[in-house]
């Protein structure tokens, strides 16, 4: 039997607990190509691989008891790589107006409908950079101007906002482009007053010979004789974040962007900020890393305190995560989790899938005083696309969509994975434009920047073409969203396991205070029937279905291939 959640605050200490699911992850989500190769034209410069980190052993702080934490209510975001989004203007390129044109696809603010059902937004990187994805900044207080203006920035934030969304930003200060002022002057001589902005290696007395941890290559690249630590590229210079003037001008542009009406931000390389170019998994490293970005939060609280903060620390390792939960982070993005649900619906097997983590939990829930929102997943603009991953195999992303959809926590959908874009390494093609018609060339909106090489053998990859198929991909992504919005349980509360003898179907209770749920997922291709009349708690009828043909009766739920339902 499993535990059942009695007093009215037990639904409170399994909160969060997805989050944990990454220690049962022994891998690290690889790329499948390396990312730091140049080419002739800056426009395309590929962002060096990011796809490091080892799994550690499950922790465990020895105790038995787990923290309270406050109910944390979930909400879906969706990432904006604005560039391959929605063109406004017919330059071929995305822009911010082009966003604010499509929010009605993403959330129109009402009830019902046939939008997605998002609640919040995450820009990729927009401010002015001289490379496609824009991870080297070359102004941080200006809007890219080949996405727009201030203006329609703010005017992008005020819409989403009457809808009830929330948006951040990609904020990138790990380093800069070496087109940014502050590199061009730290590199114009050696008593230039922003010479210690960056760190160089005759300065310092380091030998320059020495690999990246962070990336493949190089760490120190030569210019003007000297040498500068860039440890994901030649092009991306590290800031010197032990100078104080590096750190006081990254919280003023922190509040600065939260002043013009961002709810928050993402932040990118999260754990690079110190590195001592052996490991970035130090345990020196993690808490000057750590105390960088408490002082960070610290001074978002003095204009917003309740931005959210969401970073990017690219680990299955909870050790090395959970650091950062303490006064520094909301969330850290669970790539764990996302490598184990693929898995998960790649072998219509459970795996065991919610095994262990309370170990971890505990460890999380500590470091976070009971604060901790999971960031979940499928992929990003890092990875290759889930449908890449998944081979083609539509069922197989209709149960990893719903698997993400009904964990805690806050799932973050990548731009055209509800429509079953692929995609596969280099960047360039997991970052094509989103297909919104049948017929993408010269149709409105359609972005042209980049010439899709993925998404060409299926008319139906489109919105234009699953807006209106109930059996679309796009279809169940809108349908499970609007479950998890209208259901308490499963926007805010906690999960606990439910064990069934099947092991090709999963099964968990989502819980909150006053409500439980189950969910029930048969990942197979064959239909199945899963008794629970001698299981605790019972359950009493279905709340929600993706095939008709489902049912519940005499405490068995019969389950078609491919399908999940939800008890209550």
């Amino acid at each position: 039997m499993i535990p059942i959640l009695k007093d009215k605050f037990a639904w409170k200490k399994w909160m969060g607990a997805s989050i944990l699911i990454c220690s049962l992850c022994l891998t690290v989500a690889c790329s499948d190509a390396d990312e730091n190769g140049d080419r002739t034209d800056p426009q395309k410069q590929q962002e060096p691989d990011r796809t490091q980190g080892q799994a550690d052993p499950p922790a465990s702080n020895g105790s038995d008891s787990a923290a309270v934490i406050d109910e944390q209510p979930g909400r879906v975001y969706y990432e904006i790589f604005v560039r391959s989004f929605y063109d406004s203007d017919g330059d071929g390129i995305g822009d911010l107006n082009g966003v604010t044109e499509k929010l009605d696809y993403l959330n129109d603010g009402k009830p019902g409908g046939d939008d997605l059902g998002v609640e919040g937004i995450w820009l990729m990187p927009i401010n002015p950079s001289p490379s496609y994805h824009g991870y080297d900044v070359t102004d941080y207080y200006e809007v890219n101007p080949e996405y727009g203006t201030m203006e329609d920035l703010q005017h992008l934030l005020e819409e989403a906002h009457k809808r009830g969304m929330k948006v951040i930003m990609d904020l990138v200060i790990n380093h800069t482009s070496t087109e940014h002022p502050w590199f061009v002057e730290s590199a114009s001589s050696l008593d230039n007053t922003q010479r210690a902005w960056y760190k160089w290696a005759e300065d310092l007395n380091i030998d320059p010979s020495g690999l990246s941890a962070a990336g493949s290559g190089p760490a120190w690249h030569e210019k003007n004789g000297n040498h500068y630590l860039g440890t994901f590229w030649s092009g991306m210079p590290d800031l010197n974040f032990d100078q104080e003037a590096v750190r006081e001008e990254m919280k003023k542009i922190g509040k600065f962007w939260l002043e013009q009406g961002f709810d928050g931000f993402r932040l990118d390389a999260a754990k690079h900020i110190y590195e001592d170019l052996q490991s970035d998994r130090s345990p020196e490293t993690t808490s000057k890393n750590v105390a960088w970005w408490q002082e960070f939060r610290t001074a978002m609280n003095e204009v917003k305190e309740d931005a959210y903060i969401v970073g990017e620390v690219w680990e299955n390792s909870p050790v090395s995560i959970a650091p950062y939960l303490e006064n520094a982070f909301d969330s850290s993005f669970n790539f764990g989790l996302a490598d184990q649900i693929i898995r998960t619906v790649s072998s219509e097997q459970n795996g065991g899938f919610l095994i262990q983590w309370n170990r971890n939990y505990e460890l999380f829930a500590e470091k976070s005083q009971g604060q901790f929102v999971d960031a979940i997943f499928l992929a990003n603009h890092d990875q290759n696309r889930v449908m890449s991953q998944l081979s083609g195999n539509k069922d197989h992303a209709r149960m990893a969509a719903a698997i993400l959809l009904t964990l805690p926590g806050n799932p973050f959908l990548y731009y055209g994975e509800e429509i079953g874009m692929k995609g596969s390494k280099p960047d360039e093609e997991i970052r094509e434009p989103m297909l919104w018609s049948k017929n993408s060339n010269g149709s409105k909106g359609q972005t042209t920047w980049e010439t899709a090489k993925h998404n060409l053998d299926d008319d139906s990859v489109n919105v234009e073409a699953q807006l209106t198929d109930p059996s679309s991909l796009l279809s169940q992504y809108r349908n499970v969203i609007e479950w998890r919005t209208g259901t308490a349980a499963l926007r805010d509360g906690a999960v606990e396991n439910y064990s069934v003898e099947d092991d090709q179907v999963l099964s968990y209770i989502r819980a909150t205070a006053s409500e439980q749920v189950l969910v029930v997922h048969n990942l197979s291709s064959e239909a199945k029937e899963v008794s629970l009349s001698e299981k605790e708690p019972h359950f009493s009828a279905l709340l929600h279905q993706s095939d008709d043909q489902a049912s519940f009766q005499d405490g068995t739920v019969s389950l078609p291939a491919y399908s999940t339902v939800i008890l209550k």
